[in-house]
């Protein structure tokens, strides 16, 4: 009796967990209808296309074309003719085979790209084909196309991300995500769930209701393996404009893993989001002028709006066309750029060369003198043809002995016997000369010098301005003055700027004490730049500027003259020096030009620096002339000057033997 009551027991038991478990199963437990739509449906991206880039005045400047991704959904492959699919696509079967080992280990499910950025042509003469390689599709998507080609180094480039830049993690929320069509609830598990955390892929709970569905926003936003990413420049700073919101297809498969067509005729798929046009302040005219002016020179050219802060022209030489980085030879041409480590073409050497100002800064310290009234615009200093200092030092200086010159003379025959003895006495100013140099760096670093000016592309560098701590780590014992800080009183020294660090105090001359930050990105809203104020009272920059007014009119840069409009100007010629075997070594000196026009309401400023260039008005002060005139009157008139600047070269000068070795300044 206890043997019956027993079985009849056991078999009761077992009859009610094999209904708990076919209840669980099919009521509550939703793993195989996940699975069932994971093999039944597949997910898509749809790319919108890149957002346009004008410049300042609408003239289309990037746009975009049509290429196709070959792409592979491994646990859709079959046996197809390899020999067909690689003479149409004109890659070996090694390189197929190995794209394809490739993907599998990436991900059996999630698609990959076996050959990319595919002409129109290639892709037409495909697709009818594509029935016979099971697995295999085409991507549309566009690439870059640089109707102007110059700026490459404003706009930067585009290219595809890597799956580096993609997590694991990240892949198989996409996949749980792509499961979610139909609502069924999933309960995640810890793994996953801290993917989704990590990733911010959490979405609102789906209702049962497949007309409640609604892919999540985050997903959208995550990049592919493949898709194009702003790399450097304008692409990289404005990429969440540039690149919009991709959207979603999903497609019907059959028992054989085949594409039928739409899933449920489209109803769930998502559209792209157009992305932002993009107006720069740049002036593509201006732009492309300064590049040919460049041409067989290494330097650069910044322009700025002074009032506004909008940067006109930013040019580097040597530079690239731009539509070399796009396409599948892309990589053959980027690492010969990145290669090339004497001409140095990918450095923009507008933002990252760090270089003695030279003459020009000449302007500051006389803005420094004044304001702390160590000098004043009558002030008259002799010149010995140079200027001693400390036990017989002497700086050398091309003014005859004997000349005697006030602030304005001072500037325009830019004497380095004033500006020594001007900042001797803005040094002297204060009770120590720690003190000094610190109320000196203090007015400097309120022109932008010695750090980032913050403008909106990703690179640069901050430049130098020394301080008491500097010299005091250099002589710890304190034996130092202003003697022995000297040359920084004609911009050579300790003192390293960037061009568009020269562009921007020139601009602040040229506002009489302010200037707004230096950006790219046209904008309607003022708010954004508000002024930065110098130290330096407005009437002390008057006096400088017809200083300046004079260098053109009668001093060192009288070939910078341009009729009919009031040019001020600096020129700057400096010292260029490597170390050579342990041994301090000259070389050609740099040219150097800063400038505004007109005199009374400036409408650009300008900063030239020619590497090797000998003097400042052998080419920096032409070609900044030649800049001012075509931007302020639309043509050049001046021909024979245009002609020898656009014909000249300076690359007898960077080719020279340096220990049977070519040389660069930057060696």
């Amino acid at each position: 009796m206890i043997r019956k009551i027993v079985l009849l027991a056991f078999t009761l038991v077992s009859c009610l967990l094999f209904i708990f478990q076919l209840m669980a199963l099919q009521l509550f437990n939703s793993e195989y209808s996940e699975r069932s739509l994971n093999n039944a449906i597949e997910k898509r991206p749809v790319y919108p296309t890149r957002g346009l880039i004008y410049d300042r005045n609408g003239t289309l400047w990037v746009a975009n074309k049509p290429v196709y991704d070959l792409m592979i959904v491994p646990e859709n492959l079959n046996s197809f003719d390899t020999l067909e699919l690689t003479s149409g696509l004109n890659i070996s079967k090694e390189e197929l085979l190995n794209q394809i080992k490739d993907a599998k280990n990436f991900s059996k499910k999630l698609p990959s790209v076996i050959l990319r950025q595919l002409s129109m042509a290639v892709a037409a003469k495909l697709q009818e084909k594509m029935w016979k390689f099971p697995g295999f599709y085409f991507q549309k998507k566009s690439t870059r196309d640089y109707l102007l080609p110059i700026g490459s180094n404003i706009l930067g480039y585009t290219s595809e991300t890597n799956r580096h830049e993609i997590k694991p993690s990240a892949s198989k929320v996409l996949e749980v995500d792509n499961l979610k069509l139909l609502g069924v609830n999933y309960a995640v598990n810890d793994s996953e769930k801290s993917a989704r955390e990590e990733k911010n892929l959490l979405s609102k709970k789906n209702n049962k209701s497949k007309d409640s569905f609604s892919p999540i926003n985050e997903i959208l936003e995550n990049y592919d393996p493949g898709e194009m990413i702003g790399r450097q420049g304008i692409e990289k700073t404005y990429e969440k404009k540039l690149r919009g919101k991709k959207g979603i297809q999903f497609f019907q498969k059959d028992r054989f893993n085949r594409i039928i067509g739409p899933y449920d005729e489209g109803k769930f798929d998502i559209e792209p989001e157009a992305p932002e046009n993009i107006i720069l302040t740049i002036d593509a005219i201006l732009q492309d002028y300064g590049e040919s002016l460049m041409m067989n020179k290494r330097g650069g050219i910044v322009a700025i709006e002074p009032q506004s802060g909008e940067v006109l022209a930013l040019v580097t030489a040597p530079s690239y066309d731009p539509n070399t980085l796009i396409g599948r030879d892309r990589s053959k041409y980027f690492n010969k750029l990145i290669k090339d480590t004497i001409a140095k073409p990918l450095f923009d050497r507008s933002l990252q060369a760090e270089y003695s100002p030279g003459s020009p800064f000449k302007t500051l310290n006389a803005l420094i003198g004044l304001q702390e009234k160590v000098i004043s615009p009558e002030t008259v200093f002799t010149c010995d043809k140079g200027h001693y200092y400390g036990r017989g030092a002497f700086m050398g200086c091309h003014n005859p002995i004997g000349t005697k010159s006030d602030l304005i003379k001072g500037i325009y025959s830019s004497c380095n016997s004033y500006f020594a003895k001007t900042f001797v006495r803005i040094i002297n100013s204060q009770s120590t000369p720690s003190e000094g140099v610190d109320l000196w760096k203090k007015h400097l670093e309120k022109f932008g010098l010695g750090d980032f000016l913050g403008y909106d592309l990703p690179i640069g560098k901050r430049g130098f301005i020394p301080d008491s701590n500097y010299y005091n780590n250099w002589y710890p014992r304190g034996s130092w003055g202003p003697n022995t800080l000297i040359s920084n009183s004609i911009g050579q020294g300790e003192i390293l700027t960037t061009p568009i660090q020269m562009a921007n105090f020139t601009a602040t001359i040229a506002n009489r004490g302010f200037f707004k930050k230096p950006h790219f990105k046209k904008t309607i809203n003022d708010s954004l730049y508000p002024k930065n104020q110098t130290l330096i009272d407005a009437k002390h920059f008057e006096t400088v500027i017809e200083g300046m007014h004079q260098v053109v009119e009668r001093g060192t840069a009288r070939i910078a003259k341009i009729r009919g409009i009031d040019v001020c100007g600096k020129t700057g010629t400096v010292e260029n020096f490597i170390r050579l075997n342990n041994e301090k070594t000259q070389l050609t000196d740099h040219s150097i030009f800063i400038a505004f026009a007109p005199k009374d309401n400036p409408k650009i400023a300008i900063a030239v620096f020619i590497e090797n260039g000998y003097w400042g008005a052998r080419w920096a002060a032409p070609i900044a002339s030649l800049m001012i005139e075509k931007y302020l009157t639309g043509e050049v008139k001046r021909n024979w000057l245009e002609n020898k600047m656009l014909k000249g070269s300076l690359m007898a000068e960077y080719e020279k033997p340096l220990l049977d070795k070519p040389f660069s300044i930057n060696d």
